[in-house]
């Protein structure tokens, strides 16, 4: 799996866009638009062990701890007429898992948030990352249909579309809602990512080799049996629980694949760990934080700040680096 710190990046020389990224999380939307030419000038989460992970990769960056709902860039004016505002905001819940529109009431509040923070920056471009079912359920029509009246308002085109990451090269089937606006007539030069033209990345091929790092004489054959995409990481709630890999569905495929996805280990396995996947799921291999994140598209450099349970939230939550590059590789194209 190609998920090289510097791929995708501008050759030098090219003109690179500056962006403004709000909940910026571990930073998959920000390093993938920084692989596609794009620089952020400012960063900015409300959860101090996203920022403390931001800092550890790019200490260059301008990141600061800050509620959306709070934000006010009157004091940035650095980011007024900036090329790009992108947002990986917090997951709206799926309609099967809620009870009624209340239980989005605060993801849907930073959505309005971003669009409202529109009409102080003017950013030639917008880029929204979420659930798929955002874009494409009849529940959050009234949402879409909000966000689409107040960019057009702007003087803005968008769109909205579902992207599946496991069509950048990312191996996981991971279904992405994605709005993009415009300024202008820009919006008629924008083409959707093309899915890439090769086979997928299965979980065996992104994790065999680290599977061996410790010099474990099954890793290849766990490998061969794990040939298939993972299932949607999921970084469950920050307000209760451990890390584990999802819910029962999510859990019972991973078993399929060997794997034991109730709980993540600290180090993958050593010379004497005897794999059967024929065993409970308790007695199969587990994943480290640092795997889940080689699924997310993460590249291996890339560290995460806070205890186990916490790395994990934020890979779970992130947006995928190699899509976000694809996204940023066809904003450049429009904003040309």
């Amino acid at each position: 799996m190609d998920t090289d710190g510097d791929q995708g990046r501008a050759h030098h020389g090219d003109r690179r866009f500056g962006f403004l990224d709000v909940c910026a999380g571990a930073g998959g939307l920000a390093l993938g638009l920084e692989q596609a030419g794009f620089d952020p000038l400012l960063l900015i989460d409300n959860r101090e062990v996203a920022c403390d992970t931001l800092n550890l990769n790019r200490p260059d960056w301008d990141v600061r701890r800050v509620d959306l709902l709070e934000f006010d860039p009157v004091h940035d004016q650095q980011v007024y007429d900036i090329d790009l505002l992108s947002a990986g905001l917090p997951r709206v819940p799926a309609a099967a898992s809620v009870n009624g529109p209340a239980d989005s009431e605060v993801e849907i509040a930073l959505i309005r948030a971003t669009i409202m923070l529109m009409h102080a920056v003017q950013p030639k471009a917008l880029l929204l990352e979420n659930m798929a079912e955002l874009a494409d359920r009849d529940r959050y029509q009234p949402t879409r249909d909000f966000v689409m009246a107040e960019v057009e308002h702007l003087g803005y085109h968008g769109r909205w579309f579902v992207l599946n990451a496991a069509d950048h090269r990312v191996p996981q089937d991971r279904r992405q809602g994605i709005f993009v606006a415009l300024k202008g007539d820009r919006m008629d030069a924008f083409e959707e990512p093309a899915r890439v033209l090769e086979p997928p990345v299965t979980v065996g091929d992104a994790l065999g080799e680290s599977m061996g790092a410790r010099g474990w004489p099954q890793a290849a054959e766990w490998a061969a049996h794990a040939d298939r995409l993972a299932p949607t990481l999921v970084g469950g709630s920050w307000n209760r629980g451990g890390g584990d890999l999802g819910p029962s569905g999510t859990k019972a495929a991973w078993q399929r694949m060997g794997v034991n996805g109730g709980s993540l280990a600290d180090e993958v396995p050593g010379p004497g760990y005897r794999w059967r996947p024929d065993l409970e799921r308790s007695q199969l291999v587990r994943l480290t934080v640092e795997q889940t994140a080689r699924l997310q598209g993460f590249p291996p450099d890339w560290r995460f700040a806070g205890r186990k349970t916490a790395r994990y939230r934020q890979v779970g939550n992130a947006s995928p680096p190699p899509v976000a590059r694809a996204l940023g590789m066809a904003l450049r194209k429009a904003l040309a």
